[in-house]
């Protein structure tokens, strides 16, 4: 009896082995190493999965793609300082056959336009311009500065830390949009539904702008901030924590639905906007 239990267990894990042997072997580890010159550009668009940009060593783009099966291609080209990979799906594919992961490194000065429906694409510490599009997929971008930021996405969140000097633009369907310590002459949030957190200090003359249809506001800000601010959400209720210096507006500034004024110098313009969505202005 012994001797049957013991085999039916070993069979069992034999064919449990077989299956995770079958699965890894369908990965398949592809490099690309691209010799640049100062400002390169990469170009990747990916149906399905994620991609990460890192800054690595300079004059060297190093492209890593995992690829899950046969029903996806690598495809790359070149024109002198701008490179361009792309997923390529074949007959069959689907979010699982046709998923590549990519892992890249790129010169701190490079720029990027990322592309990806499906999977997580983070950025981070580099100064080049980058370009996010994605429809569920999630956007993480961190520590870089003095770079235009422009991402566009249906409805996958976003997360921004530390951008500094940077040329922010975000226009999101129904995705929650969350900056902290993102500061710089444009910073501007559009979101049709989703929530938009801000916790920063609004820097030194700049124009931020954060507005949401539906979706709820809230702004937090040291106490030493210098902002003119103008808040208002027609439906929805608008709370302020900081003391005003008032300030003329085309519109009436009704408690609970709407306020303006400025705080400390006013060295940056901060508007707060929602049709039906609840607004914050928080202190820290």
């Amino acid at each position: 009896m012994y001797y049957k239990q013991r085999t039916a267990a070993l069979a069992v894990t034999t064919v449990l082995l077989f299956f995770v042997v079958l699965a890894s072997g369908e990965t398949t580890r592809k490099e690309y190493r691209f010799k640049v010159g100062r400002r390169a550009s990469i170009s990747i668009i990916n149906q399905y999965g994620p991609i990460s940009v890192k800054s690595g060593p300079k004059k060297q783009i190093l492209v890593v793609a995992v690829i899950y099966s046969d029903k996806v291609e690598i495809d790359q080209s070149r024109s002198g300082n701008r490179l361009a990979v792309a997923s390529h799906l074949l007959e069959g594919a689907d979010a699982n056959l046709g998923r590549v992961d990519y892992e890249v490194q790129i010169p701190a000065d490079a720029s990027v336009s990322l592309h990806s429906a499906t999977g997580l694409i983070h950025v981070e510490k580099i100064r080049g311009d980058i370009e996010v599009e994605g429809n569920t997929a999630n956007v993480d971008v961190r520590d870089v500065s003095s770079t235009h930021v422009h991402i566009k996405t249906l409805n996958g969140a976003v997360t921004l830390a530390n951008l500094r000097d940077g040329h922010v633009e975000v226009t999101s369907v129904s995705g929650d949009v969350a900056m902290t310590a993102v500061n710089g002459p444009l910073v501007h949030v559009n979101s049709s539904s989703g929530k938009i957190h801000y916790d920063g200090d609004f820097g030194a003359g700049g124009e931020y702008s954060l507005t949401s249809h539906t979706g709820d506001i809230e702004a937090t800000a040291p106490s030493y901030a210098s902002i003119d601010v103008v808040a208002r959400s027609v439906m929805g209720k608008v709370i302020n924590d900081f003391v005003l210096q008032p300030e003329h507006t085309a519109f009436a500034a009704i408690a609970g639905s709407a306020f303006a004024g400025t705080i400390g110098n006013a060295a940056s313009s901060v508007k707060l906007l929602s049709f039906s969505g609840r607004i914050h202005l928080k202190k820290r």
